[in-house]
């Protein structure tokens, strides 16, 4: 992805969850990238060991990279286009929905903003898995936010026996069909589930002081200690490199992504569609449901590849692997090629005159198409986290 497509990750879950914990563990492993961290409950995160206090409307700059702004949901839009512009410098934006709209309401906040330098990041919800029958009692939308959502962290999972875990993942895939479920403790998921790769010059590298996040790697317990590498955070997902010199067929692509199997979260990468577009290359960005393409031209001289990168719970890499290779067209490169081919595709590249597509591969023609929706309910009720989690 282009650097100015900011992602946009709306992360939700009931009071006690742990989306909080989540957050500052995000924050703390950073790894060099700029967040933008748009909250409407200030008191509620921790930055670096600092309870950050302010007013609604208020936007913190902090030294150490983080940046972050108190919001109501009607401000949410206006906050997306400021955080969005180049001077900014931010690499990720999340979006805490405690106290802010109905999730699905800022997802379609999101899809329907105007905004060239977001992208849709995804719906991430926690689940605390000690409390997940009480909280379907106490909160039965629960049940519709699952619905929605992109990503589920099976949060606290270190408090629930292996029978009670099973129980629940189960309950979870009956509930969020297809839908990728990271196991956690402590909200500890690997960063890259939801990032990009920050790329930082190897001088400067080198010569970096240490930061608070170098400090919190060395301090923090680790889950993995004494357990081997099961227990390490990348260990709950699978990633799965493909590069192919062969261009790809559009019509064959649309296929795989029209079908993508479940546990597949998030695809991103570029595309050859050789003879289709000799002219340019596509950024591909796939989270969930929601689907995007972004044409570009190729630079002179550049190798002319399709390189995706698959990342998902459970997926299946040598299916995957196969299924890509499928996609590759097999004739010479300037052999004729059918003219309606790339239809599918532009589908799903912006409208530079407006948002254009919004949703996955199901989505028709409405701007909100394809993503799973269901009655709203009201806010969720606002207050500490009890026990820190």
């Amino acid at each position: 992805m282009s650097r100015q497509q900011i992602p946009v990750v709306v992360l939700t879950g009931f009071l006690g969850s742990g989306k909080t914990t989540l957050l500052n563990h995000l924050l703390r492993r950073r790894a060099g990238r700029r967040i933008a961290v748009v909250v409407n409950d200030f008191g509620a995160i921790e930055i670096d060991t600092m309870t950050v206090a302010g007013q609604v409307g208020s936007t913190v700059s902090l030294g150490n990279g983080c940046l972050c702004c108190a919001v109501d949901a009607s401000e949410l839009d206006t906050y997306l286009e400021r955080l969005s512009r180049p001077a900014a410098r931010i690499d990720i934006i999340v979006i805490e929905a405690s106290g802010l709209a109905e999730p699905q309401e800022l997802v379609r906040m999101i899809l329907a903003g105007d905004h060239p330098g977001t992208v849709y990041g995804g719906l991430v919800q926690v689940v605390d898995a000690a409390e997940f029958d009480a909280t379907r009692e106490r909160h039965p939308e629960i049940e519709r936010h699952l619905a929605l959502a992109d990503l589920v962290v099976l949060n606290k999972t270190d408090r629930v026996a292996e029978p009670e875990r099973r129980r629940v993942l189960a309950a979870l895939g009956e509930l969020a069909p297809g839908t990728p479920v990271v196991p956690a403790s402590y909200g500890r998921i690997d960063p890259e589930l939801l990032f990009d790769p920050a790329v930082v010059p190897l001088e400067e590298e080198k010569a970096r002081q240490l930061s608070f996040e170098d400090l919190y790697a060395e301090e923090e317990p680790h889950e993995d200690a004494g357990t081997g590498h099961d227990g390490h955070l990348h260990a709950a997902y699978d990633s799965v490199s493909y590069t192919a010199r062969a261009p790809m067929n559009p019509r064959r692509l649309m296929e795989f992504l029209d079908s993508r199997p479940e546990g597949l979260y998030r695809i991103k990468g570029f595309v050859d569609f050789g003879a289709f577009d000799p002219a340019n290359r596509y950024a591909l960005h796939a989270v969930g449901r929601f689907l995007r393409f972004h044409p570009a031209p190729w630079s002179r001289g550049e190798d002319r590849l399709t390189q995706l990168v698959l990342i998902g719970s459970g997926i299946d890499r040598d299916a995957l692997l196969k299924e890509l290779a499928a996609c590759e067209e097999t004739g010479a490169r300037d052999a004729p090629v059918d003219d309606r081919g790339m239809w599918g595709v532009l589908r799903y590249v912006p409208d530079p005159s407006g948002p254009g597509p919004e949703a996955g591969p199901d989505a028709g023609a409405e701007p909100d198409a394809g993503i799973r929706t269901g009655p709203g309910p009201g806010p969720e009720p606002e207050g500490p986290d009890p026990d820190g989690q």
